[in-house]
């Protein structure tokens, strides 16, 4: 098994990117056995660098194209291009290097929130949190694969209302519809930036999983890389609670698969649309 959990601290930590210049910052990836850089941490880093560069308005989307996989264990360069500035809204590229190779491009907007019309399609009827177990112990009868791989501690704390994809495997039929609550697993600063880029790095662990219980397959038994990520964040998202993420994959085609993720606050409010492609590669259909 080439793949372990940073910890919440080490992600929050990388995330505090080096600013080198007015649009120049540089990242300290998360290594791993397999020395692969995570896109949907990569593109928290790329969210929190060109937020840098637009104070005092929040990020309200993000659209990433994953270009190479690039090498965890050295540092990536992130540029930051000033694409516009207007009176409520402003524009940033970010262009990720390695080695002189661009891993990722992304266009991020921002906002200065005013007062207009507020609507929303309502939240599902799932199970509260509380009532449910942590993806440990959803997963204890696995304790013995992989060398105790699926019941490590995570960054996150996860409860899923729906069976994870290990348990789907073994299921008789696959749903093409994972909701789950997630929560840092610890105390995050009150910034609302930083719980953007942490949601970011969130839905690039976890949208993947719809699809893969598609394909009857884990996130470590058949290749998978992603594509493109995009996210839409209406409210702010406050991770000292509880966050509901329901996700579903709509479609597989050509070894590609997409997922799209809609996210609520405990109270309900809808905080973040979120969609990912994924690739699996020819022939990657099953576990």
């Amino acid at each position: 098994m080439s793949f372990r959990w940073p910890t919440l601290a080490d992600v929050i930590a990388t995330l505090d990117v080096s600013r080198v210049d007015d649009h120049h910052f540089v990242a300290t990836q998360l290594d791993n056995g397999s020395h692969h850089i995570a896109g949907g941490h990569i593109a928290a880093q790329a969210l929190m660098a060109a937020s840098l560069t637009a104070p005092g308005r929040r990020p309200h989307s993000v659209h990433v194209y994953y270009l190479r996989a690039g090498d965890a264990r050295n540092p990536v360069d992130l540029h930051v291009d000033v694409a516009r500035d207007g009176g409520a809204l402003s524009t940033r590229k970010i262009t990720a290097l390695q080695d002189g190779q661009i891993l990722l491009e992304a266009l991020a907007s921002f906002n200065e929130p005013f007062g207009s019309l507020d609507y929303q399609q309502p939240m599902p009827d799932v199970a509260d949190p509380e009532s449910l177990p942590p993806v440990q112990e959803q997963l204890a009868a696995y304790a013995g694969e992989l060398d105790g791989f699926w019941v490590e501690p995570r960054p996150f704390d996860l409860r899923y209302v729906d069976a994870p994809p290990r348990v789907a495997v073994d299921l008789a039929e696959a749903s093409p519809r994972l909701r789950m609550w997630w929560r840092p697993n610890g105390v995050v600063a009150d910034n609302e930036v930083l719980h953007d880029c942490l949601l970011t790095y969130l839905s690039g662990i976890t949208m993947v999983e719809p699809a893969l219980v598609m394909r009857r397959a884990t996130p470590v038994s058949t290749f998978n890389a992603l594509i493109d990520h995009a996210l839409w964040f209406h409210r702010p998202v406050d991770l000292a609670d509880w966050v509901l993420s329901d996700q579903i994959s709509s479609s597989g085609v050509a070894g590609r698969g997409l997922t799209t993720s809609t996210m609520y606050n405990r109270t309900g409010e809808l905080v973040c649309i979120a969609t990912q492609e994924l690739y699996f590669g020819r022939g990657s259909t099953t576990a």
